[in-house]
């Protein structure tokens, strides 16, 4: 990896840690695009692997909120479908996976800026847990389902809740990739390269997340995350 590359992607890391650190959301929405054009390779690994450490600190700071019977649904249905990501990431050929990636991007977007407002019970939870499992271990995003679920409960809570799931789905995830050889160790050593990069974004976000104007800021992630999916259809 370039200098220059390793300086985009740590611009990236640091402003996505923000994003979600104040938001809820919005990680891996807005760096597996770029990391999927800038080298694919880092998909999914880099993306599930760089996100650890933030959910952990999420988490913990706002552990107060936690929605812990949503988290127990969707965290079961999470862990239940991550299989069948590893299915879809088998059968995705290497040169395809950024079009892919590109694709779920995009949707994803386009159902959080879609859905109507309402309840979420049961049902909710545990479709949004298999299809964050599904996506999140084949492209290393799974943000949007949990964002549709919580997105009109208290904020705290949204990125409590969000983040014990990523974090536990997360692990799995990463765990299964290594298990059956489609996790590189690589990828573990860039997200510790740049773990100073998250951390930086984590703690900006410690200071404005009682005061950020969070629609806003969904608004601003599923654009730009429109933008990046667009960019990987359209590339070479």
């Amino acid at each position: 990896m370039s200098a220059e590359t390793l300086a985009v992607l740590a611009v990236t890391v640091a402003a996505a840690a923000f994003v979600q650190g104040g938001s809820g959301l919005g990680f891996a929405l807005i760096v597996a695009p770029v990391a999927g054009i800038l080298d694919p390779g880092l998909l999914p690994g880099f993306v599930l692997a760089s996100m650890i450490p933030l959910n952990l600190y999420v988490a913990w700071r706002e552990r107060a909120a936690l929605d812990l019977r949503g988290a127990g649904w969707i965290t079961g249905a999470r862990l239940a479908a991550t299989p069948g990501g590893l299915a879809l990431l088998w059968l995705i050929p290497d040169r395809g996976l950024g079009l892919f990636v590109g694709i779920a991007t995009v949707l994803a977007a386009l159902v959080s800026l879609a859905a109507p407002a309402f309840t979420p019970g049961r049902a909710a939870y545990v479709g949004a847990g298999a299809v964050t499992g599904l996506t999140e271990t084949a492209t290393g995003v799974g943000g949007p389902p949990l964002a549709l679920v919580y997105q009109h409960r208290p904020p705290a809570e949204l990125r409590s809740t969000v983040a014990a799931c990523f974090l536990v789905g997360e692990v799995a995830s990463l765990a299964l990739l290594f298990a059956t050889g489609r996790g590189h160790p690589a990828d573990l050593g860039w997200a510790a390269a740049l773990l100073p990069a998250t951390a930086a974004g984590a703690w900006l976000s410690r200071l404005v997340h009682h005061r950020l104007d969070a629609r806003r800021m969904r608004l601003f992630v599923l654009v730009f995350a429109l933008v990046s999916g667009l960019v990987l259809i359209l590339g070479p």
